[in-house]
């Protein structure tokens, strides 16, 4: 399966940039640093991304607004072809369209064991605090700082004698081992098979009196007292492919699915003469809605006369 395409957003030195880009490099990871963007062009990151190999963009934001600086970023990650965002000493606040474009596939590293103490300041405020327990969250950016659902989190203890530089900077090899063990973890479950399959599962047993069982190699789902209405096919007959094979109104159907969109739409064999499509869930990027409106057609298709109709 392709390794998902990450970008990386910097400000700074992008030292956790680098812990992502060198952890990228195992061959059991599954993402790789496709691009290192950053708002400041002296950012000492984008000289170290470019030693690398990596492809990097710079672009001062003065002068320009949230909105308008967010869309020139969003265009070079979309030339890029990344499929994940991560943020990584990004000191920008980030416009409510670049979020929405990212959601769910957008994370960022905070100093702190999130929900305390958001923004700035961090280290100084545990040490007032008189905390003895601080640490580094990653989460799921969203509109507000530092809100995001939380994905991880690791804890470091707070020394006797503890200054902010001395506490940052045990906080920081911390983040080093948590940031890319996380965004392994989120793109994984973005395009694992396991992880398809259980969303895939949960939606087509959702449907009414809907079952499971295997059927030509692949796990197929099935009304009772009808017909199957839907296939997980995962690298079936080695095609590398990991899909949802439903059932359209024909081959003329199919033929424009896959003619209008071919990233997402193929024609599976076996089943594909009968007019039935294949829907591709490992792009990282699914339509779930999409993806259920699909299961629920196909069940409609498949039932018996008696449940066809039902409402919901």
């Amino acid at each position: 399966m392709p390794k998902s395409r990450v970008g990386v957003l910097i400000s700074g030195r992008g030292s956790n940039m680098a812990a992502l880009l060198y952890a990228s490099r195992a061959e059991d990871c599954p993402y790789e640093v496709v691009l290192v963007a950053a708002n400041d062009p002296d950012a000492p990151g984008l000289a170290l991304a470019a030693a690398e190999g990596v492809p990097t963009f710079a672009r001062a934001h003065q002068g320009l607004k949230r909105a308008e600086f967010d869309a020139i970023i969003d265009a070079e990650l979309t030339r890029a072809g990344c499929d994940h965002v991560a943020l990584a000493g990004y000191m920008r606040l980030l416009s409510p369209e670049f979020v929405a474009k990212w959601q769910g596939r957008m994370v960022n590293i905070h100093p702190s064991l999130l929900p305390a103490h958001k923004g700035l300041h961090v280290h100084e405020a545990v040490l007032a605090a008189g905390e003895t327990v601080s640490g580094c969250s990653v989460h799921l950016v969203t509109p507000e700082l530092d809100d995001g659902p939380v994905l991880g989190q690791t804890r470091v203890v707070v020394l006797p004698g503890d200054t902010p530089d001395t506490l940052a900077a045990r906080i920081l090899i911390a983040e080093h081992q948590l940031y890319p063990r996380v965004l392994a973890a989120l793109v994984q479950s973005r395009t694992s098979p396991d992880a398809l399959l259980a969303r895939v599962r949960q939606l087509a047993l959702a449907l009414p009196e809907a079952e499971e069982k295997l059927s030509h190699g692949s796990l197929g789902f099935f009304v009772r007292g009808g017909k199957f209405f839907a296939y997980f096919s995962y690298d079936h007959h080695h095609d590398g492919v990991t899909g949802l094979l439903v059932k359209a109104s024909g081959v003329e159907e199919q033929a424009q699915l896959i003619e209008n969109d071919p990233g997402l739409y193929y024609r599976p064999a076996y089943l594909g003469p009968s007019g039935w499509i294949g829907i591709r869930l490992d792009t990282g990027d699914n339509d779930w809605q999409h993806i259920e409106d699909w299961l629920t057609r196909s069940w409609r298709a498949s039932a018996p006369k008696r449940m066809a109709m039902l409402p919901f």
